[in-house]
């Protein structure tokens, strides 16, 4: 059965690296240059960004489910995939609020407003980094892992205001998948967001996958241990 986990994951890493190569090869060598208005050159970043703010809800909507099963009955693999999905939702979080000042500073001027998009992104990228320090400096115990868990549940509510945050309060922030303001007609460029898409959708599920099992293995770790110290196996304090 570890074999065949190994190989699956060994599978997924190769075609997420395939696909990748692929994605920067066809954006930067195939896809058309979008008009000045949108950044010119520069918004090529938007292949990476969007599909980071995608795999950034994937991520938090695996920390959801997972932190609403373990609330309900708690277990060291709901628990996991709770710890996983917010380690990836920061980092994907990152890459978008990186990702966008840098197209945003070239196309409009600047690098950041405090737009409802924006801000409500930011939001929820500190509530997932908070997750995460608290499971890094609080300890593993019962109590640390529930309150985590409804930080991760109540982190997860946020993400439907992000996506429509600009139509409840307006802002700012340029909507160019809908209104064509990218320069996406060109066929290109469709091809090259789906494939970001397929590409950050890939690397999410590999990530995900590695950083839960990784923290299974560190709670079976923790559970021999204690057992060894109530047998009186070692004398480890």
């Amino acid at each position: 059965m570890q074999s065949r986990s190994k190989l699956i994951f060994q599978v997924l890493l190769a075609a997420t690296a395939a696909v990748f190569f692929y994605l920067i090869y066809f954006i930067f060598i195939r896809a058309p240059i979008a008009q000045l208005q949108a950044g010119g050159l520069t918004q090529k970043i938007f292949y990476f960004h969007v599909p980071s703010g995608y795999a950034m809800y994937l991520s938090g909507a695996v920390c959801f489910v997972a932190s609403a099963i373990y609330l309900a009955r708690p277990t060291d693999k709901s628990d996991a995939w709770a710890k996983a999905g917010a380690e990836c939702a920061v980092l994907f979080g990152m890459m978008l609020l990186t990702s966008g000042p840098l197209w945003a500073k070239k196309a409009w001027g600047v690098y950041w407003t405090w737009d409802p998009r924006l801000t409500t992104s930011l939001l929820s990228l500190l509530v997932y980094a908070a997750i995460v320090m608290l499971r890094a400096f609080a300890g593993g115990g019962h109590a640390e892992r529930k309150f985590a868990a409804a930080l991760g549940v109540l982190g997860t509510v946020n993400l439907p205001i992000i996506h429509y945050s600009v139509k409840k309060w307006g802002g700012n922030h340029p909507t160019v998948i809908t209104s064509g303001g990218g320069g996406l007609g060109h066929p290109d460029m469709k091809f090259a967001l789906g494939m970001g898409f397929f590409a950050m959708t890939l690397l999410a599920v590999a990530l995900i996958w590695c950083r839960a099992r990784t923290a299974m293995l560190d709670s079976r770790l923790a559970r021999l241990q204690e057992q060894a110290l109530a047998s009186g196996l070692t004398n480890e304090v």
